[in-house]
């Protein structure tokens, strides 16, 4: 396989993924279009090479930035701005689990905490309250889980994975 090739086909791969993952496609395409890159694209080259417009370029980088997952670098003599995805894998993981555990498993325990609270006494109210404990609960411990795995050095972590494997 040529290395063009490969490129597209790990774009393709990684914009899958993405999706699968709740990510915006085209986001999840630059990504991985300035993962595989090794010089720093400009707004001009990502969309020439994904075929997308300069708003949905512009747009998808700077959350990339906001994910910081993507930073901007001056090139000198250059006018435009360029950008580098970082490519320490287990950094992108962390960084991604961060901003999710920000975006979707925080707002989750705030409004679980809230439901928790119906002062009903029927037996429907109980069960609904034991229903939702159990999912805060749950939701507490991969809480918990991602922010172990945020703190931990990537050998000690995978260290960790494995022996709960055995």
């Amino acid at each position: 396989m040529k290395l063009a090739e490969a490129k597209k086909q790990f774009v393709q791969t990684w914009a899958r993924l993405g999706a699968e993952w709740g990510i915006n496609r085209t986001m999840a395409q630059v990504h991985a279009l300035l993962l595989a890159t090794e010089k720093p694209l400009s707004t001009d080259e990502v969309m020439e090479e994904l075929s997308i417009s300069r708003g949905n370029a512009n747009m998808n980088l700077r959350e990339l930035m906001n994910w910081n997952l993507v930073y901007r670098e001056l090139v000198p003599g250059e006018r435009k701005e360029y950008f580098r995805a970082e490519k320490d894998i287990w950094e992108v993981a962390k960084r991604i689990s961060r901003e999710r555990k920000r975006r979707e498993i925080e707002p989750l325990l705030r409004e679980l905490s809230q439901m928790e609270t119906v002062t009903d006494d029927s037996t429907e109210a109980k069960q609904f309250v034991k229903t939702v404990k159990d999912i805060h609960e749950f939701a507490g411990k991969i809480d918990k889980s991602v922010e172990t795995m945020l703190k931990a050095d990537e050998n000690w972590f995978f260290g960790a994975i494995l022996k709960l494997l055995r």
